[in-house]
């Protein structure tokens, strides 16, 4: 490996984690929007597309001409990806913190089994402590906060269902990108999951327009959670193996902990410190596969 080639891997898996930090910031905005749970989340699409849209004109991404397949495929990943939003966010409200971003990232295990399996060898050693590592730091992390109960049950129950339905809109994506610019796929993905956002807040009778709180909550989620973290993500999701990709969803805890250090003086402990590594661990264990070739699109 030249160092051209290390320092161009080492930007893309600096961009992958860049996108799961915007995403472990977005249940604060959702919390701080005083919309519904769910309308917050139409907001985060909708508000984002005119952007989306325009860097994909701008970076020559087509937006047309694809076969009837990948249409398909585009848009199933956007209706669940909609479906996805609507689940966290409801659970947000009705668990705790950590209990969202722990069971909202539950899919990173499916992600990372189907990684496992579409390698079509057995795992190597280094790849089952790459898991064991991240699964390990992530429990760590947010172990403290972690509290199961009656209370938080359906908010639990939600966000584990969020979970599953990203893992389908992750695969569904990855076949897609092998051939697609991401500002194309996150379009399109995006045009299809903000309608069904959109019913279904209207459906649960959500207050759908910002009130005193104004349209900064959703213009920042829309930002940072879309924009940013849903458009680095895409982008990266050419570059790295899906096992990659699903132990880097890992690391949302630990920005959830930092988040709760910077923003609420929260004390961050030595085990906190170890998880952090441990998650660090695991997507360097994990680095040693070869990434995917990228083709021409952007």
């Amino acid at each position: 490996m030249t160092n051209a080639t290390g320092a161009t891997r080492a930007l893309r898996l600096a961009a992958l984690l860049a996108g799961n930090a915007a995403l472990a910031i977005g249940p604060w905005w959702v919390r701080m929007a005083d919309t519904g749970a769910v309308a917050a989340g139409f907001w985060r699409l909708a508000l984002a597309l005119p952007v989306i849209a325009l860097l994909a004109r701008v970076s020559g991404q087509a937006l047309t001409g694809f076969p009837r397949g990948t249409w398909i495929a585009i848009f199933a990943a956007g209706a669940f990806f909609g479906l996805d939003v609507a689940s966290w966010h409801i659970g947000i409200g009705q668990t705790r913190m950590g209990n969202a971003v722990l069971f909202g990232n539950s899919g990173s295990l499916v992600l990372v089994a189907w990684g496992l399996l579409a390698l079509h060898r057995a795992p190597r050693a280094n790849e089952w402590l790459a898991f064991a590592a991240a699964i390990g730091g992530s429990a760590i992390l947010l172990g403290r906060s972690l509290e199961v109960g009656l209370s938080t049950l359906v908010g639990d129950l939600l966000s584990v269902l969020a979970g599953m339905l990203y893992a389908v809109y992750f695969v569904l994506l990855v076949r897609a990108r092998s051939s697609l610019g991401h500002w194309t796929l996150l379009t399109w993905s995006s045009l299809a999951g903000a309608p069904v956002l959109l019913a279904c807040a209207l459906a649960l009778g959500e207050p759908v327009l910002p009130g005193k709180a104004g349209w900064w909550p959703v213009l920042a989620l829309a930002l940072t959670s879309q924009v940013v973290g849903q458009g680095l993500i895409v982008y990266a999701m050419r570059h790295f193996t899906p096992l990659v990709l699903g132990l880097a969803l890992m690391t949302q805890p630990a920005v959830a902990v930092l988040v709760g250090w910077l923003a609420f003086g929260e004390v961050i402990g030595p085990l906190d410190l170890a998880g952090m590594v441990l998650v660090g661990a695991g997507l360097v264990l994990a680095r040693g596969d070869p990434e995917p070739r990228p083709s021409a699109a952007g």
